[in-house]
């Protein structure tokens, strides 16, 4: 029998053997084994039972206590009970009819009991008639109750030991991380499926090859040290890289356990985790860490699930714009950065937003920890679970002061001049927009460019600068003062004004205007005003109709002897009118690029080879057609849209200029028309310098053709000017050569590379001796100093043979060719005969 139990035979097979060699032992008797439960506290047959089907169902499940039979006695007192006649046993009174109906008259049950006491079972033989049991048969059922508890515990043992080799096998073959078997010489005994996964190799491709087979070969003896940490009994953990089939590496995760069995090692446990992901995320998290903390924007993050919604990260910018340290920050609400001048409805954005978890951009006033206001653009974000809790908000707040502030002072120079403070034009006309009735007053002084050109820019400045400060000074607080044009001012009183209020107005500005001027030359100055008046009575709604009325009135003033003043009328207003609205629709044609430009040839004398050209604007006027320069240049220099119409002249010349290079068509130096204005405005070089770099070209292919107007004033201040360009590359030609002063002086002392003589010279060369003698002298002076010189307004033949005599080696005109556009130009002969007048 123990043969049997030490060979592990099936359970049932030992009971029913253990139950015959007891019937051997015990003749006449019935034996019965039953197990015990302990969750439900009851006893049940097992193995081969003695009885009919009906008395097993009655006899299973049969509670362990004093009153239920032999067995549940037995079970009950863990001792042995011996019931000699079941009918007399008090404790069969609720099963004594199960005993009648199968014949049992005797019961003797032993308790089947393990090593440490807990019970197992019992063990009972039944008799057909009231039966005591002698010593042997005792020893007999004792004996076979303890096979049946080594049997019970060997099986028991074997199904836990099966059970833990199953949850072994288990937790190797179905842990998510690479698992296997080293021997004590690191080669592969056992791996698991993800072990396969992660090296790219089938099992049998690894089981019996040595591990640093798989590993990088830079990373095999930091591997190599740690296996044999642990094959000396040391658990290792640390980070190596493998290699696939197709040689591609991939860091692992390495975990290194000693296999332990009687106190020796035998071998070596590997746990592989493939952790190219998790480093992929660590190191997108550490740029992300790295991005945030090196941001110029402050970064705050808010426990959405306290209360209070403290702040719980900070990074350096944050601690920077605000002032205050991080310590001082975490832990708080980001309120304390608010004041009492922090705009409420703002506030209250910022409130709901929180609450209902809404994204919101706002820009607020905060405070810095000294006290300081900034304007913070703030961007809130809700940041939410799996569960679409939300958890945290993210705050991104730039500090936008030097932007509002840069803005704002933008804004200001879009509606003030920038030498006198005052309202623009434009920024006029606006603000009389908004008013029902105003008394306007055009302002302009008496002298003012006799003043430039003898006492040079500067001086025109500061004077200007001392008009501003007393027409500041005169006029009414709620008076508007605009600067219109280079010496024009307008002062616009609102509200409906008497005609006598008016004057008064008018005759203390005169006054005060004519009081000389000091710090302006070194002496007192004295000047006077021209003024023009109107109101709304005469204007309508019509603001700049108003404006209009006030200059026709004020040229009229001039007209009638200057240092006086004229009130608008119907009869003043009719010589202007055609003046008033070219210069309107002249803005409206700047603004809505109504502006072109025409090119004429500028040829060698001897050859006819274009050697440069001339851009000259046009005006293609909605209603008039093509206007030429003479139709609105001159309103255009006394407006000041000069400046404007000179700026696109300059951009569109380089950005033609440039195409025709790209396109490979002339390749020719372009002139350009300077205004004496354009020419001494504060950023003209910077101006140039830009047309030049934004469409690639070199200094060497402008040309710029200054009037000798530009140099009656200010000379030294002119020649520095010329000295920058010609720095750049950029040539200098005068332009109107001769109907100045002292016009050959310059030759000599300006830094230029051509003079353009006038069409004047040209027009009676071979009529007028004069003309020929200056013409030839001139040619003759400037080749010997290294300057070009040419030949404007060539219209015949006879010209142009007289002008080749004088040694005038370039020419324009229209014997060669009339101004044109670029194409027709580009499409035509690099080469240009004199064409016969018709």
């Amino acid at each position: 029998m123990h043969d049997r139990i030490a060979e592990q035979a099936p359970l049932e097979q030992i009971f029913t053997a253990i139950v015959v060699m007891a019937e051997e032992a015990l003749p006449g008797a019935r034996v019965s084994i039953m197990r015990y439960d302990p969750d439900s506290n009851t006893l049940s047959l097992t193995g081969q039972s003695p009885f009919p089907q009906w008395c097993e169902a009655a006899l299973n499940h049969l509670p362990v206590a004093p009153d239920t039979g032999t067995c549940g006695r037995a079970a009950y007192l863990r001792e042995t009970v011996i019931t000699r006649d079941i009918d007399t046993d008090p404790a069969w009174t609720g099963y004594r009819h199960v005993a009648r109906q199968a014949g049992l008259q005797a019961c003797w049950s032993v308790p089947i009991l393990g090593d440490d006491g807990t019970l197992i079972g019992t063990f009972a033989v039944y008799y057909d008639r009231p039966r005591s049991p002698s010593r042997t048969a005792r020893r007999e059922i004792e004996r076979a109750a303890r096979l049946v508890a080594l049997a019970m515990a060997r099986h028991d043992d074997r199904r836990r030991h099966q059970a833990t080799e199953q949850r072994h096998q288990s937790l190797f073959f179905h842990h998510p991380d690479g698992v296997c078997e080293f021997d004590l010489d690191g080669n592969f005994l056992h791996c698991n499926a993800a072990m396969e996964h992660i090296t790219g190799f089938r099992r049998a491709g690894l089981v019996g090859r040595h591990f640093n087979e798989f590993v990088t070969p830079e990373y095999r003896a930091l591997t190599e040290r740690h296996f044999d940490l642990a094959a000396r009994g040391v658990s290792q953990h640390y980070e190596t890289s493998g290699m696939h089939p197709d040689g591609r590496q991939y860091p692992v995760e390495m975990t290194n356990l000693p296999i332990v069995v009687d106190g020796n090692v035998v071998g070596v446990y590997g746990i592989c985790r493939d952790i190219a992901e998790r480093r992929a995320r660590d190191e997108e998290l550490r740029l992300l860490q790295r991005g945030i903390e090196a941001s110029s924007n402050g970064v705050v993050m808010v426990d959405a699930q306290s209360p209070g919604l403290p702040m719980v990260y900070v990074n350096p910018a944050f601690t920077h714009i605000t002032g205050y340290t991080r310590d001082e920050a975490i832990g708080h609400n980001c309120r304390f950065l608010q004041g009492a001048d922090t705009d409420p409805a703002d506030i209250e954005r910022i409130r709901d937003a929180l609450s209902t978890h809404r994204d919101v951009q706002i820009t607020l006033r905060n405070y810095r920890k000294g006290g300081q206001a900034f304007w913070n653009r703030l961007s809130l974000t809700a940041v939410f679970d799996e569960q679409q809790r939300c958890t945290h908000f993210i705050g991104i707040q730039q500090d936008v002061t030097r932007e509002r502030e840069s803005r704002a002072q933008l804004a200001y120079q879009a509606t003030h001049d920038r030498l006198t403070g005052l309202l623009t034009r434009e920024a006029l006309i606006q603000e009389l927009s908004r008013l029902d009735h105003a008394l306007l007053l055009h302002i302009d002084l008496d002298g003012f460019s006799q003043v430039n050109a003898g006492a040079g820019y500067e001086a025109g400045n500061r004077l200007l600068l001392s008009v501003s400060q007393r027409l500041g000074e005169i006029a009414d607080v709620n008076a508007m003062i605009a600067r219109l044009s280079g010496d024009g001012f307008a002062i616009a009183v609102p509200g409906r004004n008497s005609t006598r209020v008016g004057i008064r107005l008018i005759e203390r500005l005169l006054d005060a205007l004519a009081t000389p001027f000091e710090n302006i030359t070194g002496h007192p100055l004295q000047i006077s005003a021209s003024i023009g008046a109107a109101s709304t009575d005469y204007s309508g709604e019509d603001k700049e109709a108003l404006l209009g009325n006030a200059e026709a009135a004020m040229r009229e003033a001039k007209q009638i002897g200057r240092n006086t003043w004229q009130w608008y009328s119907a009869e003043v207003a009719s010589p202007v009118r055609d003046y008033v609205v070219l210069r309107r629709e002249l803005q409206q044609a700047i603004a809505e690029d109504q502006l072109e430009l025409h090119y004429q040839p500028i040829v060698a004398a001897d050859t006819g080879e274009v050697r440069s050209l001339e851009a000259l604007v046009r005006w293609r006027h909605p209603e008039r057609g093509l206007l030429g320069p003479g139709e609105f240049i001159p309103l255009a220099e006394t407006t000041g849209q000069i400046v404007d119409i000179g700026t696109w002249v300059l951009r569109q010349a380089c950005r033609d200029l440039a195409g025709q290079r790209r396109n490979g068509g002339l390749d020719v130096p372009v002139a350009v028309n300077l205004s004496p204005i354009q020419f001494r405005r504060t950023g003209f070089l910077d101006m140039v310098r830009t047309a030049l770099a934004d469409n690639g070209i070199e200094g060497e292919a402008l040309e710029v053709e200054v009037t000798e107007s530009v140099l009656l004033s200010g000379a030294d201040q002119a020649i520095a000017l010329l000295d920058e360009l010609r720095a750049m590359g950029v040539r200098v030609a005068i332009d109107d050569f001769g109907t100045g002063y002292s016009s050959l002086s310059y030759l000599r002392d300006l830094p230029i590379t051509k003079v353009k003589l006038d069409r004047g010279f040209i027009r009676d060369i071979n009529e007028s001796r004069g003309n020929a003698a200056i013409v030839e002298a001139v040619a003759h002076m400037a080749r010997h100093l290294g300057i070009e010189v040419v030949a404007e307004g060539v219209e015949t033949t006879a010209q142009h043979e007289a002008l080749q005599r004088f040694g005038c080696g370039l020419l324009q005109g229209f014997l060669f060719s009339p101004p044109r556009p670029l194409e027709a130009i580009a499409r035509g002969p690099r080469v240009l005969l004199p064409v016969a007048p018709s």
